[in-house]
């Protein structure tokens, strides 16, 4: 599989425990995570936030109250993916925890996950485009050496991220 080039601007907000969040988040590693993603070159900006901002975005632009795990703001998909991804710190990690992920393991995902959505993927558009943008994750994720993100005390893949 050939990666594409990406230019990455990663940047952490004000967050609570940020030393734990950015041994999580080494540039390389999200670099990595996306590129495995990209089907075309891109310019990505990754921002780590805190509940209050992951809120107001997540209000603001979605209409949905309170903070969620990652919002994907694309602006161009061709000829260069054009994205912000936005992961709220204390979400992502309340989620690792009852899932019984690592926190690096979870953040892959949800990097893979924003990645799809700047590339036009949509899991909220009806079940068959939900099941197939799953499996690529899946795909991808297995390529990184990490295992099904959907496979989680014996339930089977159901498309829930935001």
């Amino acid at each position: 599989m050939a990666l594409h080039d990406l230019r990455l601007s990663l940047q952490f907000g004000a967050i609570a425990q940020a030393e734990r969040h950015r041994r999580a988040l080494p540039r390389h590693f999200v670099a990595r995570c996306i590129r495995h993603a990209l089907d075309a070159p891109a310019e990505i900006t990754v921002r780590i936030v805190d509940a209050l901002e992951g809120r107001a975005l997540n209000e603001g632009y979605r209409s949905k109250t309170g903070p969620t795990n990652v919002l994907t703001f694309d602006y161009a998909q061709a000829p260069v993916v054009v994205a912000d991804v936005v992961l709220c710190a204390p979400v992502v990690a309340q989620e690792a925890r009852q899932e019984g992920k690592t926190l690096a393991a979870h953040y892959a995902h949800l990097l893979v996950h924003g990645a799809l959505h700047a590339q036009g993927w949509d899991h909220e558009t009806g079940h068959q485009q939900a099941l197939a943008m799953e499996s690529r994750e899946i795909a991808i994720l297995a390529g990184l050496g990490l295992p099904n993100p959907y496979l989680r005390q014996g339930r089977s893949p159901k498309a829930t991220l935001g």
